[in-house]
């Protein structure tokens, strides 16, 4: 048995070992060499294969259209009151309120808010935080859910502008988005981006929309406690909305007060600061609104030179005043509430400043979501029959072309005009003939006969040239088409015309394109050119006086209105009322010195109102908006400054220089040179025979008489005269006759034979009737009148009968007893339906 040798030991305790040994031992150490090597090889390649392709995925992943800086952003419309203000806004296409601010339009504890909230480390990593990353995946793994997550502010903006799934592939493309992101952008860009495109709530996109949304003023202006609570918002807009609940954002905004704190970003009292305020939620649209004006203004109907502006438009400062506009809205509302029961469902208003012709409030409808009176259709560009208050503009061609004046005197009696459909008689509103009227009483009173005689003296077609330059293009048919019935609005126009028509005469006769808009900018920030408005003269200026101070004469109206009524004010105003045909249609409009007011009362389906005139429908809301619209102004009073007039005193009845035989006298102010030069003929002296009263002829002694003022009227007022039993000059006295008294001829004067009469359906049946008008030798008391050969009734003078006629053909005549030649004339007419 061989013995083995204990191996030598070293000094230190180590054995030697044998050279085979030795050889072996390396080897080993060699093999642990190269597998440590190959396991920090692929240990390194685990590493930073990943990074290495998510930076080359990065690379070959492009830029979102929405970073791009040619992208125009789709953001809605803010639009303004005249003093910045907002009226409304029009969401962008998405549905979403927006606005694009610039970064340094933020304010700066906004910018750190949101930062400290969503992404501390954001100055400093790439697009991705890999400690975060580290730090959500310990946190998940340890609670064996999901309880942090680690996306920076710049992945969201990613995935914001891109979304992805929510996979690991998903993760994985939000990673190399945000690395590309990184590497196009600066971080200030990012923030901007960030910013103007994450959710602060139902609908709100950007900071700009949440903070005038929650805080009701702009980004640039909130405290650092309204910072932090709009910074809370976007990590979860339903979790944390301010208005359902309030516990839980007020603590989250706190947390990132701390974290302000901690990070430098504010001061400790600061903090403490913004902790004991209280959250002050605004938390709805702010604006009272007026979305018809809207509308019309971004689909260029307000100004059709500049175009449409919805796709344009980022800002729009209007002429509205917001404050008047709500105060239009209440009383158009209460007015409509006060006419329930009469079928009035409807109205519309605008106020227009007379100096700038600046659109100050604008009412299409009471209520815009009312579908079911038509609340969406715009009652101050809808097209609307304008019944009398286009007579101011008949009797301004008047002036001009046919020397009229205030006291010309107009015919307010029966009127046959021919029409293509037959004949045409005016009616006036209270189916009264007033007989003789000057013209200030037949406008202040709206009085429909003597305008229709005006227009058939003129012609339609220069009064209708005239209403086309003072801004009426709506009436674009012939002047056949609409007649001597245009005087009474027989025709379509808008309620903004109207207004605009009625400043000029305000202005003195200048007519100037309303203005809606002060300034506009476009999605760039860069102003949208808006063309000055040119102003055009459209009658003389004294004209232009006379017709506002017969508008704004109370005395002048007081037998249509009354001495006290609603157009009565504690103010200078002129107005004229107006209703179309069968009551669709009530209009009021007026203007001071200021401001030009329009309304409209009725409804949109054309149906007619019941027992609303000018005076109870539109009378009422004009009021309100006048005495709305002068609130903060003072009101001038009208006058003829700079216009050549003179005063001359006038028969009231006549209209003619006041003679020595007229029992009354009124002042008129006439321009210089228009004055009436001949006097009063119509009251006149005659001498009476004192035995019957009857006028006196040569042959009566002068005992036998005395002398007396009667009224002589001439055609076509001799008629009126004796129906209205005026003080007319009486026939001759049998005991002392005239030479005058010769015998007439019996005949049947009206209607002639042939007329055919038109019925007019917008009036009732029984206001319709045909006068039978005939005349007879002074010697003749009685007539009886006859129609198809039966005896209607028999009249003293004047000898006249008023009948209704069925539609067909129709004979009538006249017969006298005593007289050889008993039927005169038998003639033949037709009634007809007007279709």
């Amino acid at each position: 048995m061989t013995t083995r040798r204990p191996p030598h030991r070293l000094p230190f305790g180590r054995t030697r070992r044998s050279k085979r040994e030795a050889t072996g031992a390396s080897g080993a150490r060699a093999l642990l060499g190269r597998r440590r090597a190959r396991f920090l090889q692929i240990a390194a390649a685990t590493l930073l294969l990943p990074p290495l392709l998510l930076i080359l995925l990065a690379a070959l992943t492009p830029l979102p259209p929405l970073l791009r800086d040619q992208h125009r952003y789709d953001s809605s419309i803010r639009i303004l009151d005249r003093h910045g203000k907002t009226l409304m806004e029009v969401r962008a296409d998405d549905g979403a309120r927006a606005r694009w601010v610039p970064l340094d339009q933020i304010s700066p504890e906004l910018q750190r808010a949101m930062v400290a909230a969503e992404d501390q480390r954001f100055a400093r990593h790439p697009g991705i935080d890999p400690i975060a990353i580290g730090r959500a995946t310990f946190q998940n793994l340890w609670h064996r859910r999901v309880v942090s997550g680690a996306s920076t502010l710049t992945q969201q903006l990613g995935r914001n502008v891109s979304p992805r799934p929510r996979t690991l592939r998903g993760k994985v493309r939000e990673m190399a988005l945000a690395l590309r992101i990184e590497a196009s952008l600066s971080k200030e860009q990012i923030l901007e981006h960030y910013l103007n495109l994450v959710s602060f709530g139902p609908s709100l996109r950007g900071v700009e929309a949440g903070s005038r949304f929650w805080f009701d003023k702009p980004a640039n202006a909130l405290s650092l406690a309204e910072a932090a609570m709009l910074a809370a918002i976007p990590r979860g807009p339903s979790m944390y909305n301010p208005l359902k609940a309030p516990d839980a954002v007020r603590q989250r905004r706190d947390r990132i007060l701390d974290r302000m704190l901690a990070a430098g970003a504010a001061s400790q009292q600061d903090v403490e600061r913004a902790k004991r305020e209280p959250l002050s939620i605004h938390g709805k649209a702010t604006g009272w609104g007026a979305p018809h004006f809207a509308r019309s203004l971004l689909s260029g109907a307000v100004h059709p030179e500049v175009g449409p502006l919805s796709e344009r438009a980022s800002v729009i400062r209007t002429t509205l005043s917001a404050s008047l506009q709500r105060e239009v809205q209440t009383a158009a509302r209460t007015q409509l509430s006060s006419l329930q029961g009469r079928n009035a469902t409807a109205a519309a208003a605008v106020v227009i400043d007379n100096a700038s012709g600046d659109v100050l409030a604008w009412l299409g409808a009471p209520d815009f979501l009312d579908e079911k009176h038509g609340g969406q259709n715009d009652g101050v560009l809808a097209l609307r029959q304008p019944g009398s208050t286009l007579k101011p503009f008949v009797y301004a061609e008047a002036m001009e072309e046919l020397g009229w004046t205030a006291a010309t005197l107009l015919p307010d009696v029966e009127l046959h005009v021919t029409t293509e459909q037959g004949q045409y008689s005016p009616r006036n509103y209270d189916g009264v003939f007033h007989g003789p009227v000057r013209l200030r009483e037949a406008l202040a009173n709206s009085y429909n006969v003597p305008a229709v005689h005006a227009t058939s003296i003129l012609g339609p077609g220069r009064v209708l040239e005239r209403l086309r330059k003072a801004g009426f293009s709506t009436l674009d048919r012939d002047a056949s088409h609409y007649g001597t019935a245009l005087a009474l609005g027989d025709g379509e126009v808008r309620l903004l015309q109207l207004a605009n028509a009625y400043a000029a005469i305000a202005r003195g006769g200048f007519v100037t394109p309303v203005r809606s808009v002060i300034e506009a900018v476009d999605r760039a920030g860069r102003p949208i050119p808006f063309p000055a408005p040119a102003s055009d003269r459209v009658m003389q200026k004294g004209t232009a006086a006379v017709l506002v101070d017969i508008l704004r004469d109370p005395h002048a109206r007081m037998s249509a209105f009354g001495l006290h009524s609603v157009l009565d004010l504690p103010f200078d105003v002129a107005v004229k009322t107006g209703t179309s045909k069968g009551f669709r249609d009530n209009l009021t409009v007026g203007f001071t010195r200021e401001v030009t007011v329009a309304v409209w009362v009725g409804n949109f389906d054309g149906s007619p109102m019941q027992d609303v005139s000018g005076i109870t429908g539109a009378g009422p809301l004009f009021r309100s908006v006048m005495l709305a619209a002068m609130e903060a102004r003072e009101a001038g009073a009208f006058g003829f400054e700079g216009i050549d007039v003179e005063p001359a005193p006038i028969c009231p009845l006549s209209g003619l220089r006041a003679g020595p035989h007229c029992p009354h006298r009124a002042s008129e102010t006439f321009l210089r040179g228009t004055a009436p030069e001949r006097a009063c003929d119509v009251h006149v002296e005659v001498s009476v025979d004192r035995r019957n009263g009857l006028r006196a002829g040569d042959g009566c002694a002068r005992h036998q008489t005395n002398k007396r003022v009667f009224e002589s009227w001439a055609p076509p007022f001799a008629r009126w005269a004796v129906t209205a039993h005026r003080p007319t000059v009486p026939g001759w006295s049998p005991l002392c006759p005239g030479a005058d008294d010769v015998a007439g001829r019996l005949a049947l004067k009206y209607p002639h034979s042939g007329t055919v009469f038109v019925s007019d359906p917008s009036l009732p049946e029984a206001s319709e009737g045909i006068v039978l008008r005939a005349d007879a030798p002074l010697s003749v008391r009685r007539l009886r009148f006859v129609v198809d050969g039966k005896t209607l009734a028999e009249r003293e003078r004047p000898f006249e009968l008023t009948i209704r006629m069925a539609p067909g053909e129709h004979r009538a005549r006249v017969e006298a007893e005593g007289l050889q030649n008993v039927l005169v004339d038998e003639q033949r007419v037709r009634r007809n339906r007007m279709l």
